[in-house]
């Protein structure tokens, strides 16, 4: 250990880490999930260097390589990435990611002094929620995040809100009565996200065949088929206290596909009917749920009935591009709100006063050509697959409908299919207006104007 005579700062040669005066050690945020939607959040990353934090990131081996790329680039917001824990694991094995993330992150506790933590995205929410429980943090709590990360505990938990449902573990399959559900269902492995091999079936057969498709080892859920309007409801809860909650409409491939891909987000809903239903539902499932402090993510049904039914909840931000547009909407960006809640420091919110959507194209099969779009001053952004999204600026209230950004999220030369997952999609555009009337005309506008060319085999889509 080297000390510094005039700042009275320490730093341990065999680490590299600097302590605070009298060798006291360095105040530290953790961060966990996937290295780009990190890096695709820069806010974060920026927020914590700001208040003079060590930010630590916990992500998958697989990001290695693009990782210690991306810190060596001064103009990447992964150089601003003080420490990396790379663990071991996969989505669709239940609590894979456990064992090699306390061995790695245990270290930590003795060279810093870690003062919060928060999950960006889906893939370590469960594990951080036993960080924040283990040194006394704020987050959501262990029902919370565990519940959040399985499909069929949230249908353990919250039957009040579930449509009717069977959960078949693993080696249960042949077993498994088929016929004690009404038809047509939903089938959802217990711990994917993106939509990732969610499925509707009409009959018994079909379901048997369809279950021989998944690994042996994952848990499947399924449940009665809920029709009727999507939503999702996001929610920032402080001191397990609803501080701010909003309704976003949602559409999918459900209306043309057994498939449950989302194709567009608008936030706010202008389903008046349908807000005060589900707020008031979303509040009681966080409570059943011991939600503490955090973002909620919930995606709800209005069935036939007029019930709110929850189709599953997230301890996590909201994904796609979401955080782009309460940002759009509110005029401020949410994610220095989230970081308060976990330094346990005062956080509020304010009401949207723009209306919102984010739209998916759907697209041919082939190869990825070329995009084009017919608008004056805007040109598409070819972020690539798991790219850096660039910053929309968001307008005044009262400003004319705007077209904010046409994103491409494959290469070019990449292969285009079916929109089976969330992963499938390659082009989106974000646009904000100050009437959901002028948004809605907006949206046909835009979608006129931009083409998606695909394969010799294929003309351009819109």
């Amino acid at each position: 250990m080297i000390t510094d005579a005039t700042t009275g700062t320490s730093m341990d040669t065999s680490t590299g880490i600097s302590a605070g005066p009298g060798g006291t050690r360095p105040r530290a945020f953790v961060l966990t999930g996937a290295f780009w939607v990190v890096c695709r959040n820069p806010r974060y990353l920026e927020e914590l260097a700001a208040r003079g934090l060590k930010v630590l990131l916990v992500t998958p081996e697989s990001y290695r390589e693009h990782a210690q790329t991306c810190r060596k680039d001064p103009e990447h917001p992964a150089s601003l990435i003080d420490d990396i824990v790379y663990v071991d694991g996969a989505l669709d094995q239940e609590g894979s990611f456990t064992p090699s993330f306390v061995a790695g992150v245990r270290a930590w506790r003795e060279r810093y002094e870690i003062t919060g933590a928060y999950a960006v995205g889906e893939t370590l929410v469960e594990q951080t929620g036993l960080l924040c429980d283990a040194l006394g943090l704020r987050g959501p709590g262990l029902r919370a995040t565990r519940a959040c990360r399985s499909k069929y505990l949230q249908r353990w938990y919250l039957d009040e809100f579930s449509p009717a449902s069977l959960v078949i573990p693993p080696g249960r399959r042949e077993d498994a009565d088929l016929t004690a559900l009404p038809y047509p269902v939903v089938v959802k492995p217990a711990t994917r996200h993106s939509s990732s091999g969610v499925v509707a079936v009409s009959g018994a057969g079909a379901l048997r065949s369809l279950l021989a498709t998944y690994p042996e080892y994952e848990t499947v859920l399924v449940e009665q088929q809920v029709t009727g309007q999507e939503f999702s409801v996001e929610s920032l809860v402080q001191d397990g206290e609803v501080i701010f909650a909003s309704v976003t409409r949602k559409e999918t491939t459900e209306s043309h596909a057994r498939t449950f891909v989302e194709l567009s987000h608008s936030v706010p809903s202008a389903d008046a009917d349908a807000e005060g239903p589900l707020l008031e539902a979303n509040g009681r499932m966080l409570a059943a749920l011991g939600f503490r402090d955090g973002i909620a993510h919930a995606e709800w049904r209005t069935g036939a009935d007029g019930r709110p039914y929850l189709m599953e909840v997230a301890a996590r931000t909201p994904g796609d591009g979401l955080l782009a547009l309460y940002h759009l909407a509110t005029g401020r960006p949410l994610e220095p709100e989230i970081v308060r809640i976990a330094l346990g420091e005062p956080a509020a919110y304010p009401a949207p006063r723009r209306w919102t959507r984010q739209v998916y194209l759907e697209h041919g099969t082939g190869t990825l050509e070329d995009v084009s779009v017919d608008w004056p001053g805007v040109r598409p952004v070819w972020v690539g697959d798991g790219g850096m999204w660039p910053e929309l600026v968001p307008g005044p209230a009262g400003d004319p409908a705007a077209l904010r950004g046409v994103l491409v999220l494959k290469d070019r030369g990449a292969p285009l299919a079916p929109l089976a997952s969330s992963d499938d999609r390659a082009v989106t555009f974000l646009l904000d207006a100050p009437s959901p009337h002028e948004l809605d005309a907006l949206e046909q506008r835009v979608r006129a104007a931009v083409t998606v060319t695909t394969g010799p085999e294929a003309d351009g889509v819109h």
